[in-house]
């Protein structure tokens, strides 16, 4: 059974969330407190030493991070709340964090916590915070680290240091500037939609390649890319268009 607190300085958004997981998730939660500011979440979590937290980012005149400081090494697992879709959604996904926008939809929550009997046993809570709020401090919402689920753990790495992401069914592998090979049980989707903003294109159904590590397109049918890693990658036809399109817009450079 996991213990649960709920933190949120709303008592109607307090009154649905226990709402539920009494009527959903009663046979794996227990909600053993409720607080309202971030000192009495302080003093509760330190007495109660729960398994769980489901904090709201804005809490009175203060952000739920604030209580996160005084847990330099989480013993426990976090479930943001928030209303505020403007806390950088992305710096979230990025970090193996997980968040629930109010008002909370039922199979939301409880997928949430499907994903959080995944990730319980974990040992690195304190590294995906850090990921979170290092992200979240960069100009304009762009995260610039990400948090990688792995068979022991969890892996950091810098978005700038991945060359390509390659599709393999419902894995995808990431080739990185150190010439390391990354395998993660997520479908290329999941990156592509990560990564789009962040100088990223999907050239093909299998491909999603760093633009910064382009050596040159070798014109063709659809043609092809050099990698700085000497990769060659295919860009499909039906791509090839607004791939060039991108690197136009990139390089000033006419092909």
């Amino acid at each position: 059974m996991v213990r649960a607190v709920i933190i949120d300085d709303e008592q109607h958004c307090i009154d649905r969330l226990n709402h539920l997981l009494d009527n959903y998730a009663s046979r794996t939660v227990e909600v053993v407190g409720c607080c309202k500011t971030v000192n009495e979440g302080i003093d509760y979590i330190r007495a109660a030493h729960p398994d769980l937290l489901f904090l709201d980012i804005q809490i009175c005149d203060v952000t739920g991070f604030e209580l996160l400081k005084a847990f330099p090494k989480p013993t426990f697992e976090i479930i943001f709340t928030t209303a505020y879709e403007q806390y950088a959604v992305k710096a979230f996904k990025f970090s193996a964090v997980d968040y629930l926008l109010k008002p909370i939809d039922r199979d939301e929550l409880l997928a949430s916590l499907d994903r959080l009997k995944e990730r319980v046993s974990q040992l690195d809570r304190a590294k995906r915070f850090d990921v979170l709020f290092d992200n979240l401090r960069m100009q304009r919402g762009m995260p610039r680290r990400i948090t990688l689920p792995t068979v022991s753990g969890y892996s950091i790495l810098y978005t700038a240091d991945i060359i390509r992401c390659q599709a393999d069914v419902n894995y995808t592998h990431l080739f990185l500037k150190d010439k390391q090979k990354m395998t993660v049980a997520k479908p290329l989707k999941e990156f592509d939609e990560l990564l789009a903003d962040h100088n990223f294109y999907r050239v093909h159904n299998s491909h999603l390649i760093n633009l910064d590590y382009i050596s040159r397109y070798v014109k063709g049918k659809g043609g092809y890319i050099v990698m700085e890693d000497q990769t060659e990658i295919e860009v499909s036809t039906r791509r090839k268009e607004a791939f060039l399109e991108r690197l136009k817009q990139i390089s000033n450079y006419k092909y």
